[in-house]
């Protein structure tokens, strides 16, 4: 045997691997409307880019059975490559060798190429396909899911961390998607859970499919879970492409600018866009669109809390997110589930130097006994929380109504707002001009001739003499009041102006936030 017989030996090896479980296997993946674990990586990847690592590591587990099982590649690709132009590490785990299931040798190929991609600093994506942990390596699974939560936590803020599920995603393994800071699902084929249907009955006795229990739209309206979904694995992999070009490679680096059209900064349809009056709901989404770079905006979650509206998008080619009230929904006002959804983002921008436009157009915090039970104390808490500790450029436009202690948790000029720019119309209050009335001048409505008459009176004196944005920029806690036709023109000229910002925080281990 000369060289050439080991060379050719190499490549059977390898076409071995490559072909994972075997084409029965394939066809059955296919026909389940999935993708195998390297065509999801061809599409994730630019063309011809991927690297795979450790290609020959396999299970050593002699027990059940498995001693006759080779495994290739012990279930998991690994590797690196290129998207738009930048690197990224990845796993991709092959469902059709032992269903995809982690094993101490499958966590050890995750958690090599983890600490890869910390070390040179960029993004790192798993895409998840896995029937849990391997029964059969006992304690070895569960200590190899430790490995990859343990890696998680600790890079967490560091390098951008995005999950990709793309089949089921059961028991321990759902925990290391939720410490990532995105979650993307597909349409039918992807699941995840704690406990399967099949324990839910035989503990509880309730009956229900998986996709009922886990499926993308429970995770992506109801439990929050997930941020992105998509009809089909092509559809959301190109969604991944999109959101890590607003990203940063890591949290030492600013996102990449992006080429962008010189068009004309005013906006006059900002006007028509809102209301004058304040009870009356529009869409926040057609101010957004009028700010910022044309088709930019990539919303999160955009089908949970839907009373806030959070994304990234650019302006002027700088990537910016985005955390708005959403008068359509709820009048805008925050429950536990938005403060959730709006202070995790916030952090996040933080983490990796994207600044933070609020536009604000609040009625306050939502009451009702079940909101309060269910502690919107503790959860309002985390929007004041996330936006003190926030140390990258944070600008509010306050579009109509800002009442309460929700005005004070949006950013406010008190919790460290750089800029807060006001339009004309916004009335910046305790609460509401007819909340206030009521209480102020009860004596005098009541004792009226005329109640109706005098309360009319009394909401139209509140409203002048405190529902308005200049008693607030009298005291600084409003910057300028503004032209709405200006606004994208003022955002600009901040960003510009906070290129450069640096604040520093008392030294600390780490802060106490009301989780």
């Amino acid at each position: 045997m000369d060289i050439f017989d080991k060379i050719n030996e190499l490549y059977d090896k390898r076409r071995e691997i490559e072909l994972g479980g075997g084409d029965e296997r394939i066809d059955k993946q296919h026909e389940k409307g999935k993708l195998t674990a390297r065509e999801r990586i061809d599409l994730l990847l630019d063309q011809d880019t991927f690297v795979e690592l450790n290609p020959f590591i396999t299970h050593r587990n002699r027990d059940f059975g498995m001693d006759g099982q080779a495994g290739p590649g012990d279930g998991v690709v690994t590797g690196y490559g290129k998207v738009n132009g930048r690197p990224i590490y990845l796993f991709a785990q092959d469902f059709t060798v032992f269903g995809g299931a982690l094993g101490e040798m499958h966590a050890k190929k995750i958690a090599n190429v983890m600490d890869l991609a910390a070390k040179n600093g960029t993004p790192f994506i798993g895409l998840n396909d896995s029937g849990g942990a391997r029964i059969q390596e006992g304690v070895m699974s569960l200590d190899g899911y430790g490995e990859i939560f343990y890696r998680n936590a600790i890079y967490s803020g560091v390098i951008p961390q995005i999950s990709v599920i793309l089949g089921p995603c059961a028991g321990g393994a759902v925990y290391s998607p939720a410490i990532t800071d995105f979650v993307f699902m597909t349409d039918d084929t992807s699941q995840m859970f704690i406990t399967g249907p099949k324990v839910i009955e035989t503990v509880t006795g309730e009956k229900i499919s998986s996709e009922a229990l886990g499926g993308s739209k429970v995770h992506n309206t109801i439990s929050g879970n997930a941020h992105f979904r998509g009809k089909d694995e092509e559809t959301v992999l190109q969604s991944v492409r999109q959101l890590l070009s607003y990203l940063p490679q890591n949290n030492e680096e600013k996102p990449p600018m992006m080429p962008y059209d010189n068009e004309n900064d005013d906006r006059p349809e900002l006007v028509d866009i809102v209301p004058f009056e304040g009870i009356r709901p529009y869409d926040i989404r057609k101010v957004i669109d009028q700010v910022v770079d044309s088709n930019s905006f990539m919303e999160v979650q955009p089908e949970f809390a839907r009373n806030i509206v959070i994304g990234l998008a650019r302006i002027k080619g700088e990537t910016v997110g985005l955390v708005c009230n959403q008068p359509r929904v709820m009048a805008g006002g925050l429950d536990i589930d938005s403060s959730d959804k709006a202070a995790r983002f916030i952090r996040f921008c933080d983490a990796f130097n994207i600044p933070i436009i609020t536009f604000e157009d609040v009625s306050g915090f939502f009451p009702g006994i079940k909101q309060e039970h269910g502690g919107i104390i503790r959860h309002g808490a985390k929007i004041l929380y996330a936006y003190s500790e926030a140390t990258v450029p944070k600008m509010t436009v306050i579009l109509r109504k800002a009442y309460g202690g929700a005005y004070v948790a949006l950013n406010s000029k008190s919790i460290g707002a750089d800029v807060v720019f006001a339009w004309p119309n916004a009335e910046i209050a305790v609460m509401g001009p007819e909340g206030a009335a009521n209480i102020i001048f009860a004596k005098e409505i009541a004792n009226s001739d005329s109640p109706e008459a005098t309360r009319a009176e009394k909401i139209e004196e509140y409203r002048k003499k405190f529902a308005n944005p200049y008693v607030a920029a009298s005291h600084g806690m409003v910057d300028d009041v503004i032209d709405p036709r200006e606004t994208r023109i003022k955002l600009i000229q901040a960003l510009e102006m906070m290129r450069g910002k640096k604040e520093e925080r008392p030294k600390k281990k780490h802060g106490n936030i009301p989780l």
